[in-house]
């Protein structure tokens, strides 16, 4: 027997039916699996981190995450096009920030869960 699994097949219709009622629909399911997909991966979580705190250049980026410039880049074109940042030119340099406040949000609410499971 699995732990996790039911061990009849009793299906709840009015709950089926209360969830199925408003559920999201297939393309933004996508869009949450692309943007949590974006968000697993270390180094661009360390740059979102990084991000919270200040506005930075690319350059930035690649001292506080020990990568190279054309590494940075290829993370900066992921989270731009999850629309996790933004940028900004200013002479020779390009400067990012979070887009809006759900990022910080979404920052927030991971940090603080991984704390409490900590603890």
């Amino acid at each position: 027997m699995n732990k996790y699994l039911c061990s009849t097949d009793e299906v709840h219709k009015d709950r089926v039916r209360l969830v199925t009622e408003n559920f999201q629909d297939n393309q933004t399911i996508n869009d949450m699996s692309t943007l949590f997909s974006a968000l697993s991966d270390p180094t661009r979580l360390k740059i979102l981190l990084a991000l919270e705190k200040a506005e930075l250049c690319g350059c930035d980026l690649c001292a506080i995450t020990g990568i190279t410039k054309s590494a940075v880049s290829h993370q900066m074109r992921i989270l731009k096009l999850t629309k996790l940042v933004k940028c900004r030119r200013q002479g020779k340099q390009i400067f990012f920030s979070l887009s809006d406040q759900h990022v910080v949000e979404l920052l927030k609410a991971a940090l603080e869960h991984v704390k409490e499971e900590q603890r």
